[in-house]
C-alpha cells in the first residue's frame, strides 16, 4: 500500500500542478489531501476547480472552518481572498468535508492533531519561538489513536516520527507556502529553508509503514510575482526564499 499526502496547498495551483504530476510517475495507490487548501494570495476558486474532480479522500484544516465561519471583518487577507472568490458549490463542498478521516484501521487523517486542527503535532511553540516536539510530547498528542499511520499537516515543515510503539507520524510539509510568521500562542517562524512544493509517500511493508519525503520544483518565482502584484509581500518572500 503506498500512499501520497498532499497538505497545505493555500491556493497556489502551479505548486500544486507540480505535486500531482510527480505523483502520476510514482505508482501510488491513493492520494489523500490534509487541508488548507485555498486560502492565501493567489488562485483558491482555480485550485477547487482542479481538486474537486479529482475525489481525493479530504479533510478540511484550520482555514476550512475559518472560511465557513468567521464574520468576514475577523478574517486575515488570506481567508478573505478565498471566501470571496470560492463559489456556493465549492463552500458546499468544504462544509461536508470532516476534520479527521480514517482510511483503514491503521490510517488515520489530521490536520493539526487528532484532537485540534490548530495544534502542532511534531513542532511546539513556547517563548523562545519554535522548536521540534519531544517525543513525549508528540506521544502525548497521539494519545491512544491506534492507527498505526497518521498523516498530520498544519505547520508547513517536512518531518517524520515514529513512537516506540512502531506508530509513525508524518507531515508531509507544504504543498503551496514554505513558510509563514505566527504570534500565537507566542511568535514564531516556520520556514522550510527553500522554495520547493513538498508532500510525501508512506508505504506498508514488513509489517510497518515508512515514509519518503519528496520535494517538488515548479515557477516559484511566477507565484511569488502574483503574490507581490496583489500586495502580499510576505507571500512573495515565502514563495521566493522558504523563508519568512
Amino acid at each position: 500500500m503506498r500512499i501520497a499526502a498532499i497538505s497545505d496547498i493555500h491556493g497556489n495551483l502551479a505548486a500544486l500542478d507540480a505535486v500531482l504530476a510527480d505523483i502520476a510517475r510514482r505508482n501510488v495507490d491513493l492520494v489523500v489531501n490534509l487541508g488548507d487548501i485555498f486560502s492565501g494570495a493567489l488562485f483558491p476558486r482555480e485550485t477547487a476547480d482542479r481538486l474537486m474532480p479529482l475525489g481525493f479522500p479530504t479533510i478540511r484544516g484550520n482555514h476550512e472552518r475559518q472560511i465557513l465561519t468567521l464574520d468576514p471583518g475577523r478574517m486575515g487577507p488570506s481567508d478573505r481572498l478565498a471566501a470571496d472568490c470560492l463559489t456556493p458549490d465549492q463552500k458546499g463542498w468544504i462544509a461536508a468535508l470532516p476534520e479527521t478521516l480514517r482510511i483503514s484501521e491503521e490510517v488515520l487523517l489530521v490536520h493539526g492533531t487528532p484532537d485540534s486542527d490548530l495544534a502542532y503535532f511534531l513542532e511546539t511553540v513556547d517563548e523562545t519561538g519554535l522548536r521540534p516536539a519531544t517525543m513525549a510530547e508528540i506521544e502525548a498528542r497521539a494519545g491512544n489513536e491506534p492507527a498505526r499511520l497518521i498523516l498530520c499537516g498544519h505547520t508547513h515543515m517536512p518531518r517524520v516520527a515514529r513512537l516506540d510503539d512502531g506508530r509513525l507520524i508524518v507531515n508531509p510539509g507544504s504543498v503551496g507556502l514554505p513558510a509563514y510568521e505566527d504570534d500565537r500562542p507566542f511568535p514564531h517562524k516556520i520556514e522550510a529553508g527553500s522554495p520547493y512544493a513538498r508532500y510525501a509517500i508512506a508505504e506498508r511493508g514488513d509489517g510497518q509503514w515508512t515514509a519518503r519525503l519528496l520535494i517538488v520544483g515548479y515557477d516559484w518565482n511566477e507565484a511569488a510575482d502574483i503574490a507581490a502584484a496583489r500586495g502580499r509581500q510576505d507571500w512573495a518572500r515565502a514563495l521566493r526564499t522558504g523563508f519568512a
